[in-house]
């Protein structure tokens, strides 16, 4: 299966389990992969034809702005507004990083990564 994959996306936003770490805020890494057909892009050079991943960044930008509480939440969010503009693609794949969480000691970051396959998907979005 053809991909298409940001990495290294980042963001200063405000999420967290405790209210100070919605108020002071923090750097989060966001990588994303998406599964879909390609082929019909690659034969006929057209953005048209493919996933846009401007359109992605985008999407994965509005969601960071909403502040959460669990990074599950962030990537289960971005998985949601990804399929709903793509219903297309076969998996979507994201991974959030918080950097230097409140874990009392040092972590570079805590990351979370969530994979939907196109029938959990569907399931997603009717729930």
């Amino acid at each position: 299966m053809d991909k298409i994959i940001l990495e290294g996306l980042e963001f200063f936003a405000y999420h967290g389990f405790y209210k100070e770490e919605r108020k002071i805020g923090n750097k989060y890494n966001v990588d994303l992969i998406v599964e879909a057909d390609l082929h019909e892009a690659a034969d006929k050079d057209k953005l048209s034809f493919t996933i846009d991943y401007e359109t992605l960044y985008r999407i994965i930008q509005q969601e960071m702005q909403r502040p959460s509480k669990l990074l599950e939440h962030i990537a289960r969010q971005i998985i949601i507004q990804i399929y709903r503009q793509f219903p297309e693609v076969n998996s979507i794949e994201v991974s959030v990083a918080k950097f230097n969480p409140p874990v009392g000691g040092v972590c570079k970051w805590a990351k979370v990564t969530l994979k939907r396959k196109a029938d959990e998907l569907a399931k997603m979005i009717k729930n």
